[in-house]
């Protein structure tokens, strides 16, 4: 059986030397575990604007995105194969606001990785914390 193929973006959202870290709530998969906010590039979008765009809704915040991807990683859960890019991001207006998220911490580097994150996050929080 050919598992779906996701493609997803996340936001390495660093403000004042710290991290953004989000929660996922209990209604759905991967429940409470810790990610860079984001979501599905949807069709037609650039990897670039799915992540403003996410952001958008999620946090209602805006952001300036890096042109150049941080690091992309393919995980198979049990629901499909997840490709995750992520992108270093500052913000540029606003304060995140839950609304898909139940938590969200900043935290620095060195701090990452007291969280539970979902797989095809941990090699960005590796890469984060050998780089800054």
């Amino acid at each position: 059986m050919i598992k779906k193929q996701i493609n997803v973006v996340g936001a390495i959202l660093i403000n004042e030397g710290k991290i953004l870290c989000a929660q996922r709530g209990e209604e759905k998969s991967l429940a409470y575990l810790w990610e860079f906010p984001g979501g599905k590039i949807e069709t037609g979008e650039t990897p670039r604007q799915a992540l403003k765009r996410e952001l958008s809704e999620e946090l209602l915040i805006q952001v300036e995105v890096a042109e150049e991807i941080f690091e992309t990683t393919t995980h198979n859960y049990d629901f499909g194969t997840v490709q995750l890019t992520t992108f270093i991001c500052q913000l540029k207006q606003g304060s995140p606001i839950l609304t898909e998220h139940i938590a969200i911490k900043w935290l620095e580097p060195s701090k990452l990785t007291s969280l539970d994150w979902a797989p095809a996050d941990i090699p960005a929080v590796k890469k984060i914390q050998q780089i800054m």
